[in-house]
């Protein structure tokens, strides 16, 4: 997916919301989507990307779980509308009324979306996309508080509780409240790329990439001392020698630690093995050098730590379903490709 300006209207997201709904989580599905824009350079800069509506299954005054209501004055016939639809959570509906069934409400009001359109939650929002079958056989998250319930009430849902977020392509769960966030982002850098989602990430003050899952925020039974080394400081120098072999022992060593201890603390910390935590350094690596300069595919992946364009090639399409010189005219457009190709279809320096 990768509509809006200068091409035509916004994309249009439509975020249903019920009583209960948490304002941070409706929030910040506005905040976003509605700060992502045409960089600047690139025709219509400075465009919406996207158009933000909030709709409800009966248009009035809808309460939160604060001490405030809001007013919605959309119904559910927004969603036909809409392009992405995004669920957010309500905590006083989704574990103890929903039971593994989908309200008759909400079924017609998902009944109204259009086949193909993306659909996502937040938080326990995931619980109406599996009542509505959508998860069926699908991975997803939903907050680790809720994933105990979450498998009771749809075991054919591969719940995946220690991430931040799922992408199944059309239907995406998030974690947590601020996990939503990091899904936000994940959106609008497959719809947009990486420059557009970092825009929006500085513009709002995040990271436009968070490490690891939710396992780093699951409360464990033994406390951790309340002093204990870090792997941070190999982890900054790993994102300093991407272009470089980083072997786990060099890691471990950066830390005067032992390789079993340092892969335990790293995980403990991140949420991800070194190993893998570093290949998707070296994917957004990539994904920001094929969008922001012209270097030949082969000088990418030897400064991004793949070596050659062969293993780039390998590593974007399982990480991201597409070769480098497709994710470069996705993002930049066929003009940004020198005219020689050679035989794999990959770009060749320019004479």
């Amino acid at each position: 997916m990768n509509d809006g300006p200068p091409h035509g209207k916004p994309h249009r997201v439509a975020v249903l919301v019920r009583d209960g709904v948490l304002p941070l989580e409706l929030g910040l599905v506005h905040q976003m989507f509605g700060g992502a824009a045409v960089p600047a350079g690139a025709p219509g800069a400075g465009e919406p990307l996207y158009e933000v509506v909030t709709c409800t299954l009966e248009p009035g005054e809808i309460r939160t779980d604060a001490d405030f209501p809001i007013r919605v004055d959309r119904g559910p016939e927004a969603l036909a509308q809409a392009g992405t639809v995004i669920v957010p959570a309500s905590h006083e509906a989704d574990e103890t009324e929903s039971e593994g069934r989908l309200g008759a409400r909400l079924a017609d009001a998902f009944a109204r979306v259009r086949p193909g359109t993306r659909i996502a939650s937040i938080c326990t929002g995931a619980f109406v996309l599996a009542a509505a079958g959508l998860l069926d056989g699908r991975r997803a998250t939903t907050h680790w508080k809720s994933a105990a319930r979450f498998r009771e009430l749809y075991p054919a849902v591969r719940l995946d509780p220690d991430v931040l977020y799922t992408d199944e392509g059309d239907v995406l769960t998030s974690a947590g409240e601020v996990a939503g966030i990091d899904l936000c982002l994940h959106m609008i850098r497959c719809d947009h790329g990486a420059a557009v989602a970092n825009d929006v990430a500085r513009s709002t003050v995040v990271p436009p990439h968070r490490d690891g899952g939710q396992a780093q925020f699951i409360p464990r039974p033994v406390p951790e001392p309340a002093r204990r080394a870090s792997t941070g400081a190999a982890r900054a120098w790993a994102l300093e020698h991407l272009d470089r072999p980083v072997t786990l022992r060099e890691l471990a060593q950066r830390e005067s630690m032992s390789v079993r201890t340092f892969t335990r603390r790293f995980r403990e910390e991140v949420g991800l093995t070194p190993l893998r935590w570093l290949n998707q350094q070296r994917i957004e690596r990539a994904r920001q050098l094929l969008e922001e300069t012209d270097l030949p595919v082969d000088r990418v992946a030897a400064d991004a730590g793949f070596g050659t364009g062969a293993s780039l090639r390998q590593h974007m399409q399982a990480a991201l379903g597409v070769s480098p010189s497709a994710y470069r005219t996705t993002f930049r457009g066929p003009a940004a490709l020198p005219a020689a190709l050679t035989g794999t279809g990959e770009v060749t320096p320019p004479s």
